[in-house]
């Protein structure tokens, strides 16, 4: 009985061992794991100098189970990366493993189903696949025997963040691959899932970045000026890491290197959307926070509304810049600041208009901003002068005796006053507040029955007969229903473009006063801009700009020179349109309402960059007018909405539905009106919805596109064009709206039904008599629709 006790004491003993064994995470002998290796609960891989760990882990106080990389040599557990932070494993059963055709997959082996895997990450053809587990903290895949290409593996760790930003990672987009790497933070500190919370770099206009709760944006740091965020101000050198904002052609992105090798840091997006540098002090072995930037109520996204800016030194902490006032006194003295500030004097466009200089700022939201690293501060200056929609402009990098240029056009949102390490921004402001006055050019075509005010240079018909040597015929660029349109070269070498009223058009001097009036009061760089003006003898004249290109018609409508245009250039042009649509709409201190936006009327500069061209029949509105109703119907069928081609009412809806068709030509190459499908007689924006609803857009593409295609951009602009051109207006996007979803990644509202007006009516409307007056480029323009 005593031995028998005694061997029982020992069996114990020995499974009392290997129950405490079993605990022990076992390391395999490398940093590495191989095609068909199998790493389970408690087996980890370390980088070679054991600086970081991979394996199975257990966040605070959960008993769910993640596979992930931590600090291996720190006393906290402190995780940087996790693999299947929203699908945890709920016991031991989990499985890592290296397929030979280099993904990683994570198993449940008690449910039999894959977790986690990388594979829509990595499409590659794969050689004896291996992954390592670097000293940055990065686990890679390569392909053994091949090196290590630590800036181009297979796949990597670091492309797919989760709360932590190391040294050496990119936080950004590359533009090549579409990769945009962003950080998310944790849920809570017990659960890695994605919480509320995203820092990651938008890439609209000049890039910056934000902090964002679901959509809403909550804090931004600014752009990046040559030496640091415009919005962290305590961003400067240090003794631990230095940092770097890159910007070209293929990638844009955020990042920091160590100085000193010796010192752990890292980057970390708290579950309360708190961002904090944090350093590793060894001789406390504790976290210390080293940096944050949003300290105060002034971080916060646009407390004090557009041209208000923030100073947390004052109480109330928002004021309004020099030279604008609240735009809602009774709002603003509650501390609703919301609506922000507006000029105190409004701007009107003239000559006399200059800029003010503030000082110690951050610079506002560059979101609808412009930029350029290789001009002067002076060239900036002329630039934004010359476009009446540029609020302001500041040097892009102000490093050294600084460089660069920054645009910005419409409201400036999101300023702040700081104590030091602050930008200087010019600010656009009237030359009443600059204490200047400009002179203003008063002519009237129409015998002097008219009192408007005209900023406009005033040619003399020798002047533009010598440019055009005598309108040769040589010279001719086009005609339209204003008459022809010739080239003209003045004395100092500016190439023009002339537009002279015919004896026998249809539009006449009311069509010329409307545009001188309208496009004389507008700048933007996606409007054709008008320089001066001849009337003279009987001579009536408009002198542009000239566009080397001519009109987009010449390109996505001609056999040969449709080839010239690929879908990177196209999609450039539909944002330009766009956002030209958007300030006459909105942004302009008039609303305007084009009435005959199409393909014609874009004219193309040596860059393609698109401009908005003849505003003969356009129609500004005052106050909170949204439409009018018209006997005098103009425009071109093809691009008429239903509700103006058929009853005279336009408003900004009638252009978005003319937007919609023009985008669905661009896309397919063919015109609307003309289009007749052999199946089901439809014009082009009924096939459009005929695939769309049989999930076939991608046939609608022009041949000649080829391989240049972004398919997911295609698609968009298509569901987008089938949205501007519903049959009701209230169902169509505003240009603002448009602007959004062509942008975006995320889900698009179903469009419905569009209209499909083809110029025949019944009942009332056949009273109507629908004779064109005037043809050009094949489609017709209508100038005149009898009342009814």
């Amino acid at each position: 009985m005593l031995m028998q006790g005694i061997r029982m004491s020992k069996i114990k003993l020995i499974f009392g061992f290997l129950a405490l064994y079993a605990l022990i995470p076992r390391t395999h002998a490398a940093d590495t794991i191989s095609a068909n290796q199998i790493l389970r609960y408690n087996e980890t891989i370390t980088s070679l100098k054991e600086t970081f760990e991979l394996g199975f882990f257990n966040p605070g106080n959960s008993t769910n189970h993640y596979v992930g990389i931590w600090y291996k040599k720190i006393s906290i557990k402190t995780v940087v990366w996790v693999a299947n932070r929203n699908t945890p494993l709920t016991d031991t059963s989990g499985e890592l493993t290296l397929t030979l055709q280099g993904v990683l997959i994570l198993r449940d082996t008690t449910k039999g189903n894959v977790v986690w895997s990388s594979a829509n990450s990595s499409t590659m053809s794969v050689k004896n696949p291996v992954g390592l587990l670097l000293d940055t903290g990065n686990f890679i895949i390569h392909e053994e025997g091949e090196g290590i290409n630590q800036e181009d593996p297979i796949w990597q760790s670091f492309d797919f963040m989760t709360d932590t930003l190391l040294p050496g990672m990119k936080q950004g987009r590359n533009l090549i691959t579409g990769i945009d790497r962003r950080f998310t933070s944790w849920k809570s500190p017990n659960d890695p899932a994605f919480g509320e919370f995203s820092y990651w770099i938008d890439n609209r206009g000049y890039p910056q970045l934000f902090i964002t709760e679901g959509r809403e944006i909550r804090h931004r740091a600014g752009p990046w000026n040559g030496l640091r965020f415009s919005g962290i101000s305590n961003m400067r050198s240090n003794p631990f890491y230095n940092f770097t904002f890159v910007v070209n052609q293929r990638e844009i992105y955020y990042q920091y290197n160590l100085i000193d090798t010796s010192f752990i840091t890292r980057l970390v997006l708290q579950p309360s959307g708190r961002i904090e540098r944090k350093l590793w002090v060894d001789s406390k072995q504790e976290w210390s926070l080293y940096l944050t930037w949003q300290n105060d109520i002034c971080d916060q996204y646009a407390v004090c509304g557009p041209f208000g800016s923030c100073n947390i030194g004052k109480s109330p902490v928002c004021e309004c810049l020099k030279g604008f006032e609240p735009t809602s006194p009774d709002q603003w003295k509650i501390t609703n600041w919301s609506q922000g500030c507006r000029h105190s004097i409004p701007l009107d466009c003239n000559p006399g208009e200059g800029f003010n200089k503030y000082s110690n700022l951050k610079l506002p939201d560059t979101r609808e901003s412009w930029y350029n690293h290789t001009m002067t501060l002076v060239e900036c200056e002329k630039m934004c002068k010359s476009n009446c929609s540029c609020t302001a402009y500041a040097n892009s990098n102000i490093s050294g005796t600084g460089s660069g240029c920054f645009l910005w056009f419409g409201g400036l949102v999101d300023i702040r006053t700081t104590a030091e390490n602050g930008d200087t921004i010019y600010i656009r402001l009237s030359s009443s507040e600059l204490g200047t006055s400009s002179k203003k050019f008063r002519h009237d075509p129409e015998n002097g029955s008219g009192d408007e005010d005209l900023e406009l240079l005033l040619f003399g018909f020798s002047k533009i007969l010598k440019a055009t040597n005598n309108f040769s015929m040589n010279n001719k660029l086009g005609e339209g229903g204003f008459g022809p349109v010739c080239k003209g070269v003045l004395e100092d070498g500016k190439e023009i473009a002339v537009k002279r009223l015919a004896k026998t058009s249809t539009q006449g001097l009311h069509e010329f006063k409307n545009e001188v009036i309208l496009i004389s009061k507008l700048q933007h760089r996606n409007l054709v801009k008008l320089l001066s003006c001849c009337i003279e003898r009987d001579e009536v004249m408009l002198i542009y700009e000239y566009m080397p290109n001519k009109g987009l018609d010449s390109f996505i409508f001609d056999k040969t020179r449709k080839w010239l245009l690929d879908w990177p250039t196209r999609y450039h042009i539909i944002i330009g349109v766009a956002r030209g649509l958007l300030y006459l709409h909105q942004d302009s201190r008039l609303r305007i309402i084009h009435r005959d936006l199409k393909v014609s009327n874009i004219l193309l500069d040596k860059e393609m960059n698109p401009k908005i061209s003849d505003f003969g029949t356009a129609r500004s509105f005052g106050g909170n007018q949204i439409e009018a109703k018209t006997n005098r119907v103009v425009g071109t069928y093809g691009y008429m909405a239903p509700e103006y081609a058929g009853g005279g009412i336009f408003s900004i809806k009638s252009d978005v539905y003319s937007f919609g068709v023009l985008l669905l030509e661009v896309v397919c190459g063919v015109k609307n009106r003309g289009f007749v499908h052999k199946e089901h007689c439809n014009n082009l924006i009924g096939h459009a919805w005929v695939l769309y609803n049989e999930n076939r857009s991608l046939e609608l593409v022009a041949k000649c596109l080829g391989e240049s295609i972004n398919v997911s951009q295609v698609l968009r602009s298509i569901h987008v064009a089938l949205l501007c051109v519903q049959r009701h207006p209230e169902d169509r996007p505003s240009m603002t709206s448009v602007i959004v979803l062509l942008g975006s990644e995320g889900p698009l509202p179903s469009p419905k039904e569009p209209g499909f007006y083809v110029g025949n009516t019944t009942g009332d409307d056949a009273q109507s008599s629908h004779s064109p007056e005037t043809s050009s480029d094949n489609e017709l323009s209508i100038t005149v629709l009898n009342g009814r």
